[in-house]
């Protein structure tokens, strides 16, 4: 269990308190604690919930090296999407993870110009974007208009990418990256659709790398995060058709008939569980004039809407496994079946395993995901991307 907890902080900031200190302090995964009697006590009630099955031991040895993370969104279409991707820039800054490319599904315009907004806001303007080419089956968006809003003639936020069509196409991109990395060591999260990593397994070696598209992806990827599907009854309804999965239900059903690497799916049950707080939206954001991630989440539905937060799960499982926010299925294999369902069927040596909640965990989720989310940026910590 981490407890975000300091001997040395009182519970909210008072008057002359440094507060990005503070924040430090409350920022779940942080430990502050210097005295031992302290440490010992807290060391005690970790014990006693794990022992009591209020909290799930971790699975595995904690995370000492950053998380080298692709994430793979349809940004534009929701705007959990923009909240997962400010989290990714908190725990970057944290050393909690390495952002190593944003590609996008959604043929738009105006979506890479949008992530490099997002990017740029976090002090990250060199991430690689990679960005499918418009279409006519696009839908429009209700915020990437932000990306080209002036103020006085003048743009409210800085970018240097035009339009997505000069952006590098997905696949090639994803290439590039992932022949570059150590074996076994890339979590992909994906919380769009699936055409762009159902690509990725279908390219043939090149000149970037010998292997194929599959076989890179095996080498390379050590778990795919996704965020698709529904393995509850949502509401009344136990056939539900995720957005995600029926947006592109050719793709959805190569990718987990084909992909090679473990994977954890964040299901639509997931989400809507753990709505995002409106207070923060109205809150937590406003140390500057103009916010590009709270001005997208007005444009979308403004407060008091709570948004559920699908995307942002699959973001927080991906780097943070072991810290117990959720629980697991068992083993087995997800098909997608024609009309877009997902089925699961449990096989004790299956690739596929599906986030569980419980109620004591969702308070510890939503906050964590708030904490990360509206983290301001830290000047100085870009990590030189």
């Amino acid at each position: 269990m981490k407890i975000s907890f300091s001997a040395e902080a009182s519970a909210n900031p008072v008057p002359g308190q440094d507060c990005e200190a503070w924040l430090v302090h409350r920022m779940p995964g942080r430990v502050v604690c210097r005295s031992p009697r302290l440490k010992a006590l807290i060391g005690f009630v970790a014990l006693l919930l794990t022992s009591s099955g209020l909290l799930a031991a971790p699975a595995s040895p904690i995370q000492d090296t950053p998380v080298k993370i692709i994430f793979d969104t349809d940004i534009g279409n929701d705007v959990d999407d923009v909240l997962a991707l400010s989290m990714l820039h908190a725990l970057q800054s944290r050393d909690d993870c390495e952002l190593l490319a944003v590609t996008i599904t959604k043929p738009d315009e105006l979506a890479g110009p949008f992530v490099d907004v997002i990017n740029t806001f976090y002090g990250r303007p060199k991430i690689p974007i990679g960005c499918v080419r418009p279409s006519q089956a696009n839908e429009s968006s209700k915020f990437l208009q932000l990306a080209q809003i002036k103020d006085g003639g003048w743009p409210r936020y800085a970018r240097r990418l035009n339009r997505s069509s000069d952006a590098p196409r997905p696949t090639p991109l994803l290439r590039g990256i992932l022949c570059q990395q150590p074996d076994n060591s890339v979590v992909v999260v994906q919380v769009g659709f699936f055409s762009n990593l159902a690509a990725l397994i279908e390219t043939q070696g090149d000149t970037v790398s010998t292997l194929s598209g599959r076989d890179l992806v095996r080498q390379k990827v050590k778990l795919l995060s996704v965020m698709a599907g529904a393995f509850q009854k949502i509401g009344q309804n136990d056939h539900y058709l995720e957005f995600n999965v029926v947006k592109d239900i050719p793709s959805a059903r190569k990718l987990a008939s084909e992909w090679p690497t473990p994977i954890v799916w964040s299901g639509f049950e997931i989400g809507i569980a753990v709505p995002y707080p409106a207070v923060s939206i109205e809150r937590d954001f406003s140390y500057v004039p103009h916010h590009p991630v709270a001005e997208a989440y007005y444009l979308y539905e403004p407060p008091p809407h709570e948004r559920p937060t699908w995307d942002l799960t699959a973001v927080l499982y991906a780097v943070f496994p072991e810290r117990a926010y959720f629980n697991l299925s068992s083993p087995g294999r997800v098909a997608i079946e024609a009309d877009g369902f997902t089925r699961f069927t449990a096989a004790p040596e299956g690739r596929d395993r599906y986030l569980i909640l419980n109620e004591h965990q969702i308070p510890r989720v939503k906050e964590a995901l708030v904490q990360l989310a509206s983290q301001p940026p830290t000047p100085g910590r870009t990590n030189a991307k």
